[in-house]
């Protein structure tokens, strides 16, 4: 009976030591993350996201500079590649917000290439409505999923 008990324990012992060994590893994945951060403005907080007026895929004043940053980061950086993901509202059809999407995207990547960035270094994707970063049906909630998100790969 004690000797259940006792394998039980050692048995408890060793997978909280497993256990705190992936929390370390996770933590370290976590601070690398972030170091990521502070050398990638792609890698989250902002500078890796530009939006867009309903039904437009033009490139607005205000997203010049987000993308400004981005193309000085790459062409800094000529050995890391990028996705630029073209996103959408929960309104219209499919087809039509995936045709949006790429269109988003794809005058984001027009607008790095002008600035430098190679056109082979970047790859678009569109998730039309599919992926939205914002939940609801407002108009605050839509005019921050009609957006493109450059990602680095």
């Amino acid at each position: 009976m004690y000797g259940k008990i006792l394998g039980a324990c050692i048995a408890v012992s060793l997978l909280a030591g497993c256990s705190s060994s992936s929390d370390t590893s996770s933590s370290s994945q976590t601070s690398g993350n972030a170091n990521l951060a502070m050398r990638d403005p792609l890698a989250g907080g902002g500078g890796d996201k530009v939006f867009f007026d309903y039904d437009q895929s033009v490139i607005r004043d205000d997203a010049r500079a987000t993308l400004d940053g981005q193309a000085d980061w790459l062409n800094r950086n000529k050995t890391v590649n990028v996705q630029i993901a073209g996103d959408c509202d929960e309104r219209g059809t499919e087809e039509y917000n995936i045709a949006l999407g790429n269109r988003r995207a794809f005058a984001a990547q027009s607008y790095l290439a002008a600035k430098g960035v190679e056109a082979a270094r970047m790859s678009t994707i569109s998730y039309g409505k599919d992926r939205p970063i914002a939940p609801g049906s407002t108009e605050e909630a839509w005019a921050q999923n009609r957006n493109a998100i450059t990602s680095v790969r």
